[in-house]
């Protein structure tokens, strides 16, 4: 198989070739054209000079007759000196009678085969007066001539006979030697000078495209993911290219460390409670105590319950992630959603001394699913008061704005550090100071990268802000419903 570069060295030499070809033919035919027409406006005006010779002769003296001798007064006749006249035209000149018969031709006619005499013969006999010219092809002489015929008719009386005129075109209409020239001798070397330069400059960029393709081999075998792509002396579509691949290297990268980070994070959070719950099985069975071992197997269930939730968390955002989460869509008077969510934090904060408190609420509807935007919500709240120290408060709100409706939720908790707030929505992501502060009260850290999916697949927002040590700041902004049409 051909290579690229080939391929494409190929389609130039093709093209130009086409192209050359095709100047050359519109050159061949528009030059043919106007050969043609200037030896039709010459071969006309032979004809017509030729034809006012024989009038002028016809009103001289008494002509002597050259040709068949006729009785008739009217008949024309070619005198001596006219016939002489007539032969120094360096042209093909037959004179005919009213009749058709030829009366004179000039020593170039004469000097024609009797098959191309013949032919010349039938062609004078179709041949219009005064109409377009006609061609005829001399096989004996390897020549064509265009004829040109006029009536010759005396002042005052009737047609007395016809001149035809052909002009030899083949010289005419030869290719010039510098033309020759041209396309034959200087357009193919070009072509070739062409497919040259072409071939080298494919090469480059072939050679480019290779060091492309071996960096991009080198980088992408999952060890070497931190290297970038350089090129340079490259043209704009190359560095475009590079500029593109580097991101996808870049994001790859980013996948990656994800990948590992969510398998490290993933066996650790399932190796703890799989381990408690081993103890727990195993203390169960070796407990005499039948109370004791009720209490082994509640400790089970607990370390169960919180696996399946885990479990359940990451088989969420999976579906999501391959986009087999439907969002089932509906009415939601968000209004009646926000305050079923109030009291159950007012619950949730009593048992943590968190004070909760419904600062502002809207009447607004939105399309949502109302199973996943409770979830949201949840969420949201739980974690502000999870890291709320006793003896804080949490502020819930709804507002309304003209193209959009926003649930906030503001704590006085520990805070997130600047420096962390860009990775609070990556999965298993918890911050070292919440992870040491607030073990016993410690999640997944997948609660804020579902809460984001939800938020998303409503067409909406969530977005964070937190002071260290000050408490922090969760909106979710949600599109409002198209209004409807005026009936």
């Amino acid at each position: 198989m051909a290579s690229t570069r080939t391929n494409l060295t190929a389609a130039v030499v093709v093209g130009l070739t086409a192209i050359s070809a095709a100047i050359g033919l519109t050159v061949w035919t528009v030059r043919n054209a106007s050969v043609y027409r200037d030896v039709g406006r010459y071969a006309t005006a032979q004809a017509e000079l030729a034809a006012s010779l024989i009038l002028e002769g016809l009103e001289g003296a008494q002509p002597v007759v050259i040709g068949p001798d006729t009785t008739s007064a009217d008949e024309l006749t070619i005198s001596t000196r006219l016939g002489a006249m007539l032969g120094a035209l360096p042209d093909y000149i037959v004179v005919l009678d009213r009749r058709g018969v030829p009366i004179y031709r000039s020593p170039e006619a004469l000097l024609l085969s009797s098959d191309d005499a013949t032919l010349l013969a039938g062609q004078l006999a179709n041949l219009p007066a005064g109409g377009p010219a006609g061609l005829l092809s001399l096989s004996g002489l390897d020549e064509r001539l265009l004829l040109v015929a006029r009536d010759l008719t005396r002042p005052g009386t009737q047609l007395a006979g016809r001149v035809v005129v052909g002009v030899p075109t083949r010289e005419a209409t030869q290719l010039p030697r510098e033309y020759s020239f041209v396309f034959f001798a200087i357009v193919p070397v070009l072509i070739i000078g062409s497919a040259w330069i072409a071939y080298v400059a494919f090469g480059l960029t072939a050679e480019r495209i290779a060091r492309i393709s071996r960096d991009v081999a080198a980088i992408t075998d999952g060890k070497s993911l931190h290297r970038r792509l350089t090129i340079d002396n490259a043209g704009k579509e190359f560095k475009v290219l590079v500029v593109t691949l580097n991101a996808m290297i870049e994001r790859l990268e980013t996948s990656f460390m994800g990948l590992r980070r969510f398998t490290a994070d993933a066996s650790h959070e399932l190796k703890t409670p799989l381990a408690v719950l081993r103890a727990d099985v195993e203390r169960a069975m070796n407990e005499p105590s039948h109370n004791d071992r009720l209490v082994a197997l509640e400790e089970a269930l607990h370390e169960t319950t919180r696996m399946a939730d885990l479990v359940e968390s990451l088989l969420t955002l999976a579906r999501a992630d391959e986009g087999r989460f439907d969002i089932h869509r509906e009415p939601i008077a968000l209004n009646s959603l926000v305050q079923d969510v109030y009291e159950t934090a007012l619950i949730l904060g009593e048992g943590a001394g968190v004070a909760v408190n419904l600062q502002f609420t809207a009447d607004v509807t939105v399309m949502g699913d109302l199973t996943r935007l409770r979830q949201l919500f949840l969420n949201l709240v739980t974690n502000a008061i999870k890291y709320t120290p006793s003896g804080g408060k949490v502020d819930i709100g709804l507002g309304l704005h003209p193209d959009n409706v926003t649930f906030a939720v503001r704590d006085t908790g520990i805070g997130i550090a600047a420096a962390d707030v860009p990775y609070i929505f990556e999965r298993f992501w918890r911050a070292d100071r919440v992870r040491s502060r607030m073990s016993e009260r410690g999640g997944f850290g997948l609660g804020l990268a579902i809460s984001q999916w939800i938020a998303q697949a409503h067409g909406g927002t969530l977005t964070a802000s937190s002071r260290l040590g000050r408490g922090s700041l969760f909106t979710v902004t949600l599109p409002l419903p198209p209004p409807r049409p005026a009936t």
